[in-house]
């Protein structure tokens, strides 16, 4: 239960309560999403504190963790007397979520010592739990369920932005709560792009057509890039395509628990820079993914620590050539300590639509 961890922030660090308030941090120790409330954990109390608009749906969903409404309250007020209760003289903040104007009115406003909180609760974000687990595959496999689907909309004529808003309907009407983020469709020149915007351009015959996406379940994020060809493909096209594809089966087979982000990364770029496409892999292997799209740990040149046993990073080396196309296959793995589980179905052989 995330209860224990948290508590078991307070036994390792000289303070005596934390307060979080950032709406990742509230969802993680809660479970419940909402846009403005406070959690206080103590070793003896344990409180979600929030507003009328949210009070009878989170007396509903949350389970560890005591429900009170603000009413005519300040957070501040109320996170007072809960620190007065505990007879607590030091309160940790999340620093890294807060302004630092926001830290020093908390701080102003507390009758006990605000220090800073630093990054403890997004390393404890970085080992998932099963039921994590659980929601991040469900999240896959509505995006590859909608990606099956698109792929008979892909075709010479059909613009970037309608196969973008094709996918974010599909994601949505299997079950997603959201997108995990604005999904990207590129086609042609414009694939050679590592994040370009969907556009009005219509796809061509011969194009390359690179899609990242993924989506919302319960809170937690899934990520995938598939890159098709539209009615065929060059011999540069398949080429490239095979070297994005093995430098992708190198790092993941190098990736597992207790390697650092820096190794897995090394092990596709060299499959990249042997092939000679070396300065056309501008960035990392891959980043993690859990209740935020981006977080820890991370997969790059400059990653130097270790990747945990329970992590979730994602696999997505890159060629990218300016004038010409761009090729990204990305995956999401589940690390563990003899490798990693491809948490990832979706076929990833080169498709001529």
């Amino acid at each position: 239960m995330k209860i224990q961890e948290l508590r078991q922030l307070l036994s390792d660090a000289p303070y005596d309560a934390l307060v979080l308030t950032s709406e990742i941090s509230r969802r993680y120790a809660t479970g419940f999403h909402s846009t403005a409330g406070a959690v206080y954990v103590s070793p003896k109390q344990a409180v979600f504190l929030t507003d009328f608009r949210y009070a009878e749906a989170a007396r509903a969903a949350v389970r560890d963790f005591e429900v009170r409404e603000l009413g005519g309250q300040t957070y501040a007020a109320a996170v007072n007397e809960l620190l007065a209760a505990d007879g607590a003289r030091r309160a940790a903040l999340e620093d890294r979520a807060l302004t630092h104007a926001d830290f020093l009115t908390w701080a102003g406003a507390l009758h006990a010592e605000a220090v800073r909180l630093g990054g403890a609760v997004e390393r404890l974000r970085t080992c998932k739990e099963d039921g994590e687990v659980e929601k991040i595959v469900a999240a896959q496999r509505i995006a590859e369920q909608a990606f099956d689907e698109v792929l008979c909309d892909i075709k010479a004529g059909v613009s970037e932005k309608e196969i973008a808003a094709r996918l974010t309907y599909l994601m949505l009407h299997y079950g997603a709560e959201n997108m995990s983020f604005d999904p990207i469709v590129v086609s042609g020149k414009n694939s050679s792009k590592p994040h370009g915007v969907p556009s009005d351009k219509k796809i061509e015959a011969g194009d390359f057509v690179t899609m990242d996406f993924g989506c919302i379940y319960e809170g937690y994020c899934s990520d995938m890039t598939r890159t098709v060809a539209v009615g065929c493909a060059t011999d540069e096209m398949r080429a490239v395509y095979d070297t994005v594809l093995s430098a992708q089966l190198a790092g993941i087979a190098c990736c597992k628990a207790g390697r650092t982000g820096r190794e897995v990364d090394a092990a596709a770029r060299r499959v990249i820079e042997d092939a000679g496409y070396g300065e056309a892999f501008g960035h990392g292997f891959g980043h993690g993914v859990g209740l935020e799209i981006h977080e820890a740990p991370t997969a790059g040149p400059r990653a130097e620590g270790v990747l945990p046993a329970g992590s979730i990073v994602t696999a997505e080396p890159g060629i990218y050539l300016p004038g010409k196309f761009g090729v990204r296959i990305e995956d999401m793995l589940y690390v563990i300590e003899d490798g990693c589980i491809n948490l990832t179905e979706a076929p990833k052989g080169l498709m001529v639509l």
